[in-house]
């Protein structure tokens, strides 16, 4: 018998009522501490009032008007994120996922807009993860993804990670664009080195083709910059937000330069809900406070002392981690034992930590956090780690 909540879902048996920065309540009274910030979503911690004073004072006023009408909350995120990127213009979804969609459409329309109509393919990275939609799957593959659901979409090249051969003979007339994550989040926390990012953009330009960039997981100051792209130096010509854009109310954006977004004209895409005035209210919040003076340093600093703690846990439990790859306070612990067993070992310790694939869990708490905080992370994590060793011993 189905359940009323369709089960695409294994759900934790842990039901969480309210929270407050990196802690969680549940419906029995048990704190947890939340190193996994809703999969990299609550940027600024649970129930921010900086976020929870800008929704109510939105909340009063206007929720929703539909992209019939001007927005001015949208028409002023947008203005923050042109400022702060390389972007000539954004459009606003409700997630990433939608964001990925948007940005297929734009690479496309581009070339069509330019009479190259036959440049339709996109050539993406095999571990990628860039959402569930029918693009999405395409362009991510893998039988746990796409398994069922064919056909696929067409379009869709996908090639090793790290095989410029491979990369460079994927590319032919057809090619439109180049889609990768900076930083692979479901695929492992795999980051990838900054002089590929540079060769990728340089391989675009000479090629004649977009670099599209999702920086779904990574972006929004993950890294310690506001975007991951920003540590190599380049600029991408589109790129994919949401997450933590949103700090936890549902907002994506796709972001490119003017010359990307050439194709899309008044009728080439919308979204109902996209950008509405109580979601870009949070935005706009999210944009200043991530923005301000010292914000960004003080993530690295957090980072720093979260990698090095997770390192001499690494160094404790070498029969339990194997080690710490990631940047910033995107970081995954290589796993021995299962990523489930991991997480689940986690609950016991009131710790909250998500699974990836490639053997990681993730470790992606609040960008606030504070030092005090990690601590306690960390002495968390070290005794799921003498959990775990008790187990295997066992």
């Amino acid at each position: 018998m189905i359940t009323a909540i369709l089960p695409t879902y294994a759900r934790a048996p842990v039901a969480f009522e309210c929270g407050q920065g990196v802690w969680l309540t549940d419906s029995n009274g048990e704190r947890y501490l939340d190193l996994g910030a809703g999969i990299a979503v609550t940027v600024l911690g649970h129930a921010n009032p900086i976020l929870v004073g800008a929704l109510n004072a939105q909340a009063q006023k206007l929720w929703h008007t539909s992209n019939l009408y001007q927005i001015p909350n949208q028409m002023r995120l947008a203005e923050l994120l042109v400022d702060r990127t390389f972007a000539d213009t954004v459009f606003f979804t409700n997630s990433g996922t939608e964001a990925t969609e948007c940005a297929v459409k734009m690479a496309r329309k581009h070339f069509h807009a330019a009479g190259k109509g036959e440049r339709v393919e996109i050539i993406t990275f095999e571990g990628a993860f860039h959402g569930r939609s029918s693009a999405g799957i395409a362009a991510s593959g893998g039988e746990k993804m796409v398994g069922g659901f064919g056909p696929l979409l067409p379009g869709f090249v996908k090639v090793p990670l790290n095989d410029p051969v491979a990369l460079q003979a994927a590319i032919s007339p057809r090619t439109a664009a180049i889609l990768v994550e900076p930083i692979l989040g479901e695929g492992g926390i795999i980051p990838l080195p900054h002089q590929m990012l540079r060769d990728l953009r340089a391989l675009c330009d000479a090629e004649g083709i977009l670099l599209i960039l999702d920086e779904i997981q990574c972006g929004m100051g993950r890294t310690g910059r506001l975007f991951a792209h920003e540590w190599a130096g380049i600029t991408p010509d589109i790129m994919t937000v949401g997450k933590g854009i949103g700090g936890g109310f549902p907002l994506g954006a796709c972001l490119a330069t003017a010359d990307a977004a050439s194709g899309m004209v008044a009728g080439t895409h919308g979204s109902t809900y996209g950008g509405n005035p109580l979601a870009c209210a949070v935005g706009i919040a999210v944009m200043e406070t991530v923005t301000a003076p010292g914000f960004l340093q003080n993530v690295v600093q957090s980072a720093d002392h979260l990698r090095q703690g997770l390192e001499q846990i690494v160094a404790r439990h070498p029969g339990v981690f194997a080690g710490v790859r990631g940047q910033g306070l995107m970081l995954g612990l290589i796993c021995r034992p299962t990523p489930a067993e991991v997480v689940s070992a986690g609950y016991a310790e009131h710790l909250l930590v998500i699974p990836a694939a490639n053997n990681a869990v993730r470790i992606m708490p609040a960008l606030n956090i504070t030092g005090a905080e990690i601590d306690e992370g960390l002495r968390r994590l070290d005794r799921v780690a003498t959990r775990l060793a008790g187990h295997a011993q066992g």
